[in-house]
């Protein structure tokens, strides 16, 4: 079986809880050996509070890491000696960036098959001194990644972004026809991953109706068509750009496989939508496979033993059935 490293995320956010509840769930530990990354004061207490029949082994290498049932295997990192939790902190931003950096050495080494990073807070990285925005940014740094995105999978939508994480006035100067090619081929290299033949990509257009032939917006005339035709030349099977108030409509009937977004709130609203409880980001262009749940820290409910699991358990699903 495929081992897959899991990486804690914030301390103080919901990570520690939806991985142990994952890890205790039916079927996941037929799936793959899970390798936690994270620290063991942390984990200890997650397994206190949730009051679960597991027990926990400390391993230092994914070598060591078996399929035990009823057994989490740790990596303890030893970043903290005590946490706050419900809030960031920036020993909890240290910690984070710790155990990231960790699990992308043992996939580039081979060492696990892929890697699934539970929630981190942008506030904590901030608050200790990071210069990375998140975990994308943080990962496509230590992988030397030059071409990436960001894929949010659900049951019946796929959705890639353009831009990520920006203002909305800095969008349209970002919509250019090497951005939009780029993130076309990144939809098709995502449905190879997911092993999807000859993929139906969709494009979204950045205005209201697609601009309307230039009368609510350029765009779409200038890069993005463009940027379609390119693809098309390469002989990749793409339409657009469609007004972003259809296309998921459209996809969700099963039209296409994946619509390429122009920026992060256009594809991930509908995405949440659709599938909140279970969506999967996937990052793409990486030389590693690396998914996470679909949702943030949950500050507001973390350490109250109501955390969801269901974005968590579908993560380390898409990590196992990913090919790179």
């Amino acid at each position: 079986m495929k081992k897959i490293a899991i990486t804690m995320g914030d301390p103080g956010g919901v990570g520690p809880e939806i991985i142990i509840k994952a890890l205790s769930s039916a079927g996941i530990r037929d799936l793959c050996i899970p390798v936690v990354i994270g620290d063991r004061v942390v984990i200890e207490e997650t397994l206190s509070l949730l009051d679960l029949p597991l027990k926990l082994r400390i391993i230092k290498s994914p070598e060591e890491a078996g399929a035990e049932t009823g057994t989490i295997e740790l990596i303890d990192m030893r970043m903290l000696n005590k946490f706050w939790g419900g809030k960031p902190t920036a020993e909890g931003g240290i910690a984070c960036a710790s155990y990231i950096k960790k699990a992308a050495e043992f996939a580039l080494d081979k060492k696990v098959a892929g890697i699934v990073t539970a929630p981190i807070s942008k506030e904590a990285l901030k608050m200790a001194g990071m210069k990375w925005p998140g975990h994308t940014e943080m990962l496509a740094e230590i992988t030397n990644a030059k071409d990436y995105a960001m894929m949010l999978a659900g049951d019946r939508l796929r959705v890639i972004l353009v831009t990520i994480h920006t203002s909305l006035k800095s969008v349209p100067d970002l919509i250019t026809k090497a951005r939009v090619l780029k993130t076309i081929r990144l939809a098709k290299k995502a449905c190879d991953m997911l092993e999807i033949e000859n993929p139906e990509i969709a494009v979204a257009g950045l205005n209201p109706h697609a601009g309307e032939v230039g009368i609510f917006g350029d765009e779409e005339i200038r890069e993005i068509i463009p940027a379609i035709e390119d693809a098309k030349k390469e002989g990749l099977q793409v339409t657009g750009p469609f007004p972003p108030d259809i296309i998921f409509h459209k996809v969700y009937k099963g039209e296409f496989d994946i619509v390429v977004c122009m920026y992060h709130d256009q594809g991930l609203i509908p995405l949440k939508m659709l599938a909140f409880e279970k969506g999967v980001n996937v990052t793409v262009g990486f030389p590693i496979i690396r998914t996470s749940p679909d949702h943030g820290t949950a500050y507001d409910i973390a350490w109250k033993g109501i955390a969801n699991p269901s974005s968590m358990i579908e993560a380390i699903k898409m990590a196992v059935r990913l090919k790179i």
